[in-house]
């Protein structure tokens, strides 16, 4: 008797999400979204209490910032091909508690190497958390149709906690101090523990072969690299400095290494057949310039409300929640537009409206326009989350369940490129098209033109120094050349997404919803089965 009911309890645990707690299941796995969301924004507006606090030098600071989104997309390949080895479930499970840990590290840390060092492993538990989600979601949801819904919900709820979180910091830093920002991570994470224990199923790939740990080291070393050097292109370092180059030169020929590797493998980390098929390899490079263009609009706009505008960052936020809140409606009524337009034109008008609206903004001038912004940002937000819930759906049902960690993980780091490439490129055509608007400005030296010439707030300070009328015009120059710059940028965005339009004739036209699996038992449980009787 004891063997059926083992062999039963083994049976419900494999097939959960076949009823209807699979909903519930979504809601554990949108919690974990919701929590690594929130700790990639909610520090910013902590900085200048950390800066005060804790005395970080320049250096320090900056990896106060970067470490997290560093250590994250660098392990996603090789903790989502890790969960398809040993057990989703087993690696979400050790994600949260490392994250909880970590979180109280960063919240009570009395120097600045603590804090680097806590926020290093968030980014660890964070990589262990991302691709587990999306490999559960693709299990416990056979049913495309049912599984466009969930990934709807999923990435309407990443839209929330990348929005909500500068609004949760700034809440709590005026009630609380800095490190609350981390401490709201530590009763999340203890629900979540026990919870998702009892309610997630555990499930695994194929496991023929050992797991190729040198890969997984490659796989992570030239995403470190790459993405490294990356995001110090998008800080304006030039191309050729050693601390830039090298990053960018080791990552890549250990990406093409790890490329290599995996094709002379007979049990590949990642399977490379998967980017043969069109609509996978299409979904990526959307995803890539869906994000390409999120962020680095999402940067400049900023820039724009808080410099030119003079907003202040709470009433720049609250401009840029529309943008939100149209990204969670894409994300609720994905799965019905999907099913009706399918893939191809989904994301195919998902980047033509998003191109409509950048279009849209290149109206925005030296003075406020709100009727303007909130179309504009309205527009974009439906847009973009058309696009990237199109291709995240097109993408994981294109990829064999086995891979689903695997496959999770490429598209998480595509997401992480993209949004590094979009601060590196659409910064570098800002830069290119603001300076020369200040190389002459009349009455103003040529070292405080050049001084000017590195961004909008730098202009300002010169301004401020010169005073007078040299100041003022300067500053006037300086906003000019800054809203010229928007204009050129806004254009170079909008034939981006028109290109990724045109990308999108790769996908399949319609949405393929096959009958979802029957649960069967495997030879083991219906051997224990037959003995037990």
């Amino acid at each position: 008797m004891s063997g059926t009911t083992t062999a039963a309890a083994r049976l419900r645990r494999r097939t959960a999400g076949a009823g209807a707690n699979r909903w519930v299941v979504l809601v554990v796995l949108c919690v974990s979204l919701l929590l690594v969301a929130l700790d990639a924004t909610v520090l910013h507006v902590a900085m200048p209490a950390v800066t005060e606090d804790l005395k970080p030098g320049a250096i320090e600071l900056l990896w106060i910032v970067d470490t997290y989104p560093l250590v994250c997309a660098s392990l996603l390949i090789l903790f989502g091909t890790l969960g398809d080895r040993i057990g989703r479930r087993r690696v979400l499970l050790l994600g949260y508690g490392l994250f909880g840990v970590a979180s109280g590290v960063a919240a009570l840390a009395q120097d600045a190497q603590v804090l680097i060092a806590a926020r290093a492993l968030l980014g660890v538990g964070g990589a262990m958390i991302m691709p587990a989600t999306l490999s559960i979601l693709r299990q416990v949801f056979p049913d495309r149709r049912e599984r466009a819904l969930a990934i709807g919900i999923w990435s309407a709820v990443a839209a929330v906690g990348a929005a909500v979180g500068p609004l949760l910091g700034g809440f709590l830093l005026e009630h609380y101090w800095w490190g609350s920002v981390f401490l709201i991570n530590i009763p999340l994470m203890l629900v979540s523990l026990p919870v998702g224990r009892l309610l997630l199923p555990e499930s695994r790939g194929e496991r023929d072969g050992p797991w190729d740990v040198v890969g997984a080291l490659m796989a992570a070393g030239g995403l470190f690299g790459l993405v490294l050097g990356v995001k110090r292109l998008g800080g304006g370092e030039p191309p050729i400095a050693p601390a830039t180059l090298l990053p960018l030169l080791v990552g890549a020929a250990l990406l093409v290494g790890f490329v290599r590797r995996q094709r002379r493998r007979a049990h590949p980390l990642v399977d490379l057949r998967m980017f043969a098929r069109p609509a996978f390899s299409t979904s990526v490079g959307c995803i890539v310039l869906a994000m390409l263009a999120l962020v680095g609009l999402e940067l400049i706009a900023a820039q724009y409300l808080q410099l030119v505008l003079r907003l202040s960052p709470l009433q720049t936020g609250l401009r840029l929640l529309p943008l939100t809140f149209a990204a969670m409606a894409a994300g609720l009524v994905g799965s019905h537009l999907l099913h009706r337009f399918g893939p191809r034109r989904m994301v195919a008008v998902g980047f033509c409206l998003t191109a409509a609206a950048v279009l849209l903004l290149t109206a925005m001038g030296g003075e406020d326009d709100p009727a303007l912004l909130l179309s504009g940002f309205v527009l974009l937000g439906f847009g973009l989350e058309t696009t990237l819930f199109a291709a995240y759906e097109s993408m994981l049902s294109e990829a064999p369940q086995e891979q689903s960690g695997g496959a999770a993980a490429i598209g998480e780091t595509s997401y992480q490129l993209g949004a590094g490439i979009g601060i590196a490129l659409l910064g570098s055509v800002m830069n290119a098209a603001y300076a020369p608007g200040l190389s002459s400005v009349p009455g103003v030296p040529a070292g405080a033109s050049r001084a000017a010439g590195h961004s909008l707030g730098e202009a300002y300070e010169v301004a401020d120094r010169l005073g007078g009328a040299r100041g003022a015009a300067l500053r006037h120059a300086a906003r000019d050349s800054f809203v010229h710059g928007l204009h050129v940028t806004l254009l170079v965005s909008a034939g981006l997404l028109l290109m990724g339009a045109l990308m999108a004739v790769r996908l399949p036209r319609v949405m393929h919803c096959e009958a979802p699996p029957t649960a069967v038992p495997t030879s083991r449980e219906a051997a224990d089965t037959r003995v037990s009787a």
